[in-house]
């Protein structure tokens, strides 16, 4: 399979300040890439995150962005462009998730959900593309999730706005072919340092592979579609195989 090397490739990461996005966003720094982190509020955590990515010689630069909005979009990445004057891969990674029962479901939790994890990807990949497009080898990971491949009944707005992520990225596959690559990674649970025991315990019962999933498992996935030359409108699913039972 045809593949390129991240080596001197520019990155931006949404929601890059914690959890995964933190951990793709120092991934695609370890591969050579430089790396734009983008956060809404958590201003230390970015600055952190670009430490870090100096520190093994890569560039970085932390910049504030409420993705969900278009003006901020429009300064995030006129911000990219005046830093490395290039982008190579956006990772729209920027999401939220909370249960609400479907009868109580309000209006704005409604809004606010599918703002954060459904417009925003929508509206990144839009702004991003006369800039992936010129790179010659642009790539798009969208983070979708298993809620958007099943139904949790305690999670129909979250569900809803990840299965928009899924058909989002299969459109856009075409649309921006063949200069950009499109594509989104489903996870599992994913486990971090802190987590309370028990979120994890019905999936790692239920998953074949009886463990829940680790920022590594995703940080792999990201590299394979970032490198990737022919792979474009795929969902890959990195679960353990919880979605087969």
């Amino acid at each position: 399979m045809s593949q390129v090397s991240l080596e001197g490739r520019v990155a931006l990461v949404t929601g890059a300040a914690k959890r995964i996005g933190r951990s793709v966003a120092l991934r695609l720094a370890s591969e050579g890439a430089d790396v734009v982190v983008n956060y809404r509020s958590s201003r230390g955590d970015a600055n952190e995150v670009v430490a870090q990515i100096e520190a093994i010689g890569r560039r970085a630069v932390a910049v504030q962005a409420d993705v969900a909005k278009r003006e901020d979009m429009a300064a995030l990445f006129a911000a990219a462009e005046k830093e490395f004057g290039r982008l190579d891969i956006l990772v729209n990674n920027a999401g939220m998730f909370f249960p609400a029962k479907f009868e109580e479901l309000t209006e704005e939790q409604w809004d606010r959900i599918l703002d954060t994890n459904l417009k925003s990807q929508f509206l990144c990949s839009q702004a991003a593309a006369p800039m992936l497009r010129r790179s010659g080898h642009g790539r798009i990971i969208n983070f979708a999730s298993l809620g958007g491949l099943l139904a949790w009944p305690a999670y129909t707005h979250y569900c809803v706005s990840k299965a928009g992520v899924i058909m989002l990225t299969r459109c856009l596959a075409r649309a921006l072919a063949p200069e950009i690559t499109v594509n989104a990674i489903a996870p599992g649970t994913i486990s971090f340092a802190g987590d309370a025991p028990e979120l994890a315990e019905d999936f790692i019962r239920r998953a074949p592979l009886h463990r829940s999933g680790t920022a590594t498992d995703i940080d792999d996935a990201v590299v394979f579609l970032a490198q990737s030359a022919f792979v474009t409108g795929q969902v890959i699913v990195v679960d353990g195989g919880r979605s087969i039972t």
